[in-house]
């Protein structure tokens, strides 16, 4: 979440009239990621997140999101709720911007995870995969393997700035994982940026998931590994395998994984590093500094790829 486009008073009090909040009482800016615009709103009828979708994001996909957390919502996954305005819809349009409200979660998002807390996140990410499994809509993964291509494609003749040899060495790494990569493990409705600021905690109990504006069609063991990237490395980018563990039994107690799953882990998971890498180096690239899309450091996907390259083994997760 971000603030990149900025909201008037008049601007906002003539949104609000097609939606039956009431009139606004406070909205400030939330300033942490680096997609859309998002505030938190409090409005006579409750506290929303009010989020204006700027051109990263591609206003056809938005009836995909905002479907999807009504059908998991009504399937007991703990996520906002989109409001509907009095004509029905659930998109709006302000300062120039699709935009559209949500319901408020309670909670904070977990900067150090514990143990429990990655348990807790598996077995939501399990719940996900569940409730969306009869979700009618669908949308192809726009950063699956064509989509890294385009991206390194961007970058290669750069990627030596970042850091020397790294040009070889995730071409042979891509090169890798693009002959080795699967197509028959069961697939399905995935959130695909399950990262700890996407998950909200009161203590250990888990209060929400947010952000679903990368949720598409993929692999439920690729949402997975993900996941592992997520939340199972330290800040100094170690491997925890308690909390690897910890992750995976909680998934299985609501979804077990297929054999198949299990032996393809090692592979997704650097599939799924890769891939952060390198939505982080073309930023990282292509983005001036001091422009509002925050840059994240593409070397610490790198780190997490050489570690999932020298597993030979599913058990290295926790897993039998």
């Amino acid at each position: 979440m971000a603030v990149y486009t900025d909201v008037n008073e008049a601007q906002l009090s003539r949104f609000l009239q097609d939606y039956d909040v009431g009139s606004v009482l406070s909205y400030k800016g939330i300033a942490e990621g680096s997609e859309n615009s998002n505030f938190l709103l409090h409005a006579e009828r409750g506290s929303f997140i009010l989020t204006l979708y700027e051109k990263r994001v591609d206003q056809s996909d938005l009836p995909f999101f905002l479907c999807l957390m009504q059908h998991l919502a009504r399937r007991g996954v703990i996520c906002p709720l989109p409001v509907q305005r009095r004509d029905g819809e659930l998109i709006g349009e302000l300062a120039g911007r699709p935009a559209a409200i949500i319901t408020f979660l309670e909670g904070m998002w977990m900067r150090h995870p514990t143990v429990a807390q990655c348990g807790e996140v598996g077995r939501s990410l399990a719940q996900l995969h569940l409730a969306g499994a009869d979700f009618p809509m669908h949308r192809a993964n726009a950063l699956a393997v064509e989509g890294w291509r385009l991206l390194w494609n961007g970058s290669r003749d750069r990627a030596d700035e970042v850091s020397p040899g790294l040009a070889a060495e995730v071409e042979a790494e891509f090169t890798d994982i693009e002959t080795r990569w699967p197509n028959d493990l069961p697939r399905g409705i995935i959130h695909a940026d399950l990262f700890p600021d996407n998950v909200f905690f009161l203590g250990d109990r888990l209060s929400g998931l947010i952000d679903f504006y990368f949720a598409c069609d993929d692999f439920y063991a690729y949402d997975v590994a993900t996941c592992l990237n997520a939340w199972c490395f330290e800040t100094d980018f170690s491997f925890n395998p308690a909390k690897a563990a910890a992750l995976l039994t909680g998934y299985e107690a609501v979804r077990p994984l297929s054999d198949r799953e299990k032996a393809a882990l090692p592979l997704l998971a650097r599939g799924s590093a890769l891939r952060f890498m390198l939505t982080r180096l073309y930023d990282w690239l292509t983005i001036p500094d001091g422009a509002s899309v925050q840059k994240r450091d593409p070397l610490e996907y790198v780190a997490k790829l050489r570690f999932h390259r020298d597993v030979t083994s599913p058990s290295t997760y926790g897993l039998s």
